[in-house]
């Protein structure tokens, strides 16, 4: 938390071009629209731009609390978007809520990755769509392919391109 919360202000420049490209090659996979919605590490709140207008309600969840103050005022746009201040580990949220459940750029950032992806599984409905990334730099192939696997989440679609730094899963509950 420390370190987001140090890095908020300059977050989007840095990182905006990143995070759109992995949005744009995960929201290609899935139709996303007129569904309920958790973005798990929602960060700034990028995100919100390219789902809140299709999403009957988005909810939006980081542990920085500076970064959701960022968040903030990228949500006045939408009258659909919630912000909760929360651990991705120990959501404060019922299962199977949400119809689609999307982490960008969180599962390198836990502890235990496979715990963390168990407990968005949780959150999401049955038949609802999970989206995850894996940084390249922290999990090779073989390592991330094994999280998802062990997950018990059916994968959709597996994007590895060379223009991303992630690999991006779009998963099944």
């Amino acid at each position: 938390m420390k370190r987001y919360d140090l890095t908020a202000e300059m977050y989007e420049e840095r990182y905006a071009q990143e995070q759109k490209a992995k949005y744009w090659a995960a929201l290609d996979k899935l139709d996303a629209a007129d569904c309920i919605a958790l973005d798990v590490g929602c960060g700034s709140g990028l995100f919100f731009s390219l789902a809140a207008a299709n999403a009957k309600v988005l909810v939006g969840v980081d542990f920085s609390r500076k970064l959701l103050l960022k968040a903030k005022e990228q949500a006045h746009a939408f009258q659909n978007v919630l912000l909760l201040q929360a651990d991705a580990d120990h959501l404060p949220l019922g299962e199977a809520l949400f119809d689609a459940v999307f982490a960008f750029t969180v599962l390198q950032n836990m502890p235990k990755p496979l715990e963390t992806l168990n407990q968005l599984k949780l959150v999401a409905k049955s038949g609802g769509m999970v989206v995850v990334t894996g940084l390249k730099k922290v999990f090779s192939l073989d390592e991330f392919m094994d999280i998802l696997e062990n997950s018990g989440l059916n994968i959709v679609s597996f994007i590895d391109n060379e223009d991303l730094n992630c690999y991006v899963a779009v998963l099944a509950a």
